[in-house]
């Protein structure tokens, strides 16, 4: 799993807090860092691309993940299952990419217990009044649906003292800059820095 080269970040939020926006920008704009693509059984919406928003199973195939440990983290939201695969995740690692999973506070309690050392980042929305306005104007929802996601949101919202860093985003940029901050101020710790340069921190200091 983790190394003493690479960091694993959990990003989590309600439904119309822009967390997947902050995600995308953040990976496009900062070296070695890659999202976990979710697996889930719910339907793939006609924007959406089968392996880089998700990777779309049915409900039989990903049960059948269950029973073979296939996931780090796993959870249903909304009668639909969604996870997170532990070889993908694995994979990113080995290869020296930080990573960030992408969960809801279910998945991200599950993580916390097995991985001590992971670094857990919650956005929360300006408003209620905000959240509601983002949900309605993806216009991806019914009334019905928009109605049941905030109100799961209020229960989401009161996760977010679970976090070790929290984002309010109400001007994106500002907090696209507060999310690149937490990952890069990581990988700039001491530990980490004194094992990647190991080589020239000897030089340095030896005689």
């Amino acid at each position: 799993m983790k190394t003493n080269q690479t960091e694993m970040f959990i990003v989590s939020a309600p439904s119309g807090a822009g967390k997947t926006s902050l995600v995308r920008r953040a990976i496009g704009e900062l070296k070695d860092l890659t999202v976990a693509v979710s697996h889930t059984t719910r339907a793939q919406r006609p924007a959406e691309v089968d392996g880089e928003d998700y990777h779309f199973v049915s409900r039989e195939t990903f049960e059948e993940m269950i029973d073979s440990d296939h996931f780090l983290e796993y959870a249903e939201v909304f009668g639909n299952y969604y996870g997170t695969s532990m070889g993908a995740v694995n994979d990113a690692l080995t290869a020296g990419q930080d990573v960030i999973l992408e969960i809801d506070w279910q998945g991200a309690a599950q993580v916390r217990q097995k991985f001590s050392e992971v670094i857990s980042i919650f956005i929360l929305p300006p408003s209620r009044a905000t959240l509601i306005e983002r949900l309605r104007g993806r216009g991806q929802d019914s009334d019905d649906v928009i109605e049941r996601r905030t109100a799961e949101a209020v229960l989401e919202m009161q996760q977010y003292h679970h976090a070790d860093y929290l984002i309010i985003n109400d001007d994106f940029d500002e907090a696209l800059m507060e999310l690149k901050s937490v990952v890069t101020s990581h990988r700039v710790l001491k530990s980490r820095q004194a094992h990647l340069h190991a080589g020239l921190i000897t030089s340095l200091t030896h005689e």
